[in-house]
């Protein structure tokens, strides 16, 4: 007998997925017996029938149950493979250990195996087609050559190479309007690393951030391991709300002002005033990520709250990843005069996290007019990818989905109109191997976050690809 308890944090398709799985290991359903039609099951449990959908789709994926036109849901034959593993591990409260040896009903099937990806749109890929290999090999030969093995072998400055921080201060000012010298550049290992330096800048009754809901997830976890109280303030039609900023008593907020992560909201210029002006009215920080800003692909790069901002209360943060190679490891930030005593207090005997020859090369990569070039031609890479994925979208699906977040960075956000949810549609994808993300784990509340919305993202594929894979997520979402 089936039960759901609604009143559990499990979600139901999960409960139903799981107790059906499990009676199939201990043989209750049968090789070749079907599972009850989603609609009647649906009924019988009065659930919705995209829960029952979303269970099997799941049992389907695992290889559990095979979905046959005109037959339902067919249990499949797992005695041969339990055969050699005889003992299986379920999750959390459920685990459970079967021994290795007696009747049927001990017996396990194989860990799960999904289908292979062939259409990766998660978001965050790179395409390694775009990464200049000859250029960064011919620029480390040549740094290699002309300096002594001590400016390499030993540490460097804590904040960085003294010649990359001033190309990245002459870049900055250039590209994005950010007022800044070299001795402000702190240079780290992404963003991880420089949001646990930006942690350690403040004391302990400081220590509220207003973080945007939705917002980047990796961000609130890595304050809220650094003992941040992490509030959540909307995201509305213009980015995060100063209004409930101001309300929520947070002494920093995170933002992503250029192209809101995830919803792609950009921020107005009267916005941006409000924001600063709650900043200097409460002696608030604003930590600016601005992750994606060079890929702006019908306006112009939008110049950086930092440039806006008259009374230093704006940290920023840049990085090479989205734009050169998320495996450098290279990231940097713009801190106001004012914190950089407290830095080096705090981070006196700390060194720099990002290897000396890389600098070097990144320096070489920033003087030489070799970044504009690259950023041009990966800028018109990605315009190219973005209209391909926008029209292939549009012509697939049509008024079934929604775009929203278009125009900028390397992801979109689709919104679908068939009333599944976004674990049903994931699942879909997956059995047609295209792999697509959820957006829940963006709220801090992910039972707020809409049912129907699903993260594209498309660093990582050709345009080619991006067309066929769009065709194949169509027919996985809507036949």
């Amino acid at each position: 007998m089936i039960y759901l308890n609604p009143d559990s944090k499990k979600p139901l398709y999960q409960q139903l997925y799981e107790q059906l799985k499990q009676n199939i290991i201990t043989g209750e359903y049968e090789k070749g017996s079907r599972l009850t039609s989603t609609r009647d099951l649906a009924k019988n449990l009065s659930i919705a029938r995209n829960t029952v959908e979303a269970a099997y789709d799941q049992l389907c994926i695992e290889g559990y149950v095979e979905g046959r036109h005109g037959s339902g849901y067919v249990v499949q034959d797992l005695r041969e493979e339990l055969l050699h593993f005889p003992c299986i591990t379920g999750d959390g409260e459920d685990a459970q250990l079967l021994p290795a040896t007696g009747t049927a009903d001990m017996d396990a099937p194989p860990p799960a195996q999904a289908k292979p990806v062939k259409y990766n749109f998660s978001y965050g890929d790179f395409d390694p087609h775009s990464f200049p290999h000859a250029l960064w090999r011919r620029l480390n030969n040549e740094v290699l050559t002309s300096l002594k093995v001590d400016s390499i072998a030993y540490y460097g400055d804590k904040q960085g190479e003294l010649q990359l921080r001033r190309e990245l201060a002459k870049y900055l000012r250039q590209s994005r309007g950010v007022k800044c010298s070299s001795a402000q550049i702190v240079v780290g290992a992404g963003l991880q690393d420089l949001a646990m330096i930006i942690c350690l800048l403040f004391p302990q009754e400081e220590r509220i951030l207003g973080m945007e809901e939705p917002g980047y997830d990796f961000t609130r976890v890595i304050f809220g391991n650094h003992g941040y109280k992490v509030l959540p303030i909307p995201v509305g039609e213009w980015g995060i709300d100063p209004a409930e900023l101001k309300k929520s008593g947070a002494r920093l907020a995170y933002v992503t002002p250029s192209h809101q992560l995830p919803t792609g909201v950009v921020m107005p210029i009267q916005h941006r005033m409000r924001l600063l002006q709650w900043a200097e009215q409460s002696g608030g920080v604003i930590i600016e990520d601005d992750y994606d800003s060079e890929f702006r692909y019908r306006t112009r790069p939008i110049p950086a709250l930092q440039s806006i901002d008259c009374q230093e209360r704006v940290i920023y943060l840049g990085t090479f990843s989205k734009a050169f190679a998320p495996g450098l490891r290279m990231g940097y930030m713009v801190l106001p005069q004012w914190l950089l005593s407290r830095y080096h207090k705090v981070f006196e005997r700390y060194k720099c996290t990002v290897p000396r020859l890389q600098q070097y090369v990144a320096a070489s990569l920033l003087s030489g007019g070799h970044w504009d070039r690259h950023l041009r031609k990966v800028c018109l890479v990605n315009k190219t990818k973005h209209e391909v994925l926008v029209q292939s979208i549009q012509k697939e699906m049509g008024e079934r989905v929604r775009i929203y977040g278009s125009n900028a960075g390397l992801h979109v956000l689709l919104e679908h109109f068939t009333g599944e949810t976004q674990e049903t549609m994931v699942a879909r994808a997956a059995a047609y191997q295209v792999k697509v993300s959820p957006t829940r784990q963006f709220w801090q509340n992910p039972e707020a976050a809409p049912e129907n919305l699903i993260m594209i993202g498309f660093g990582g594929l050709s345009a080619e690809e991006i067309a066929e894979g769009i065709k194949l997520l169509s027919q996985a979402w809507f036949g």
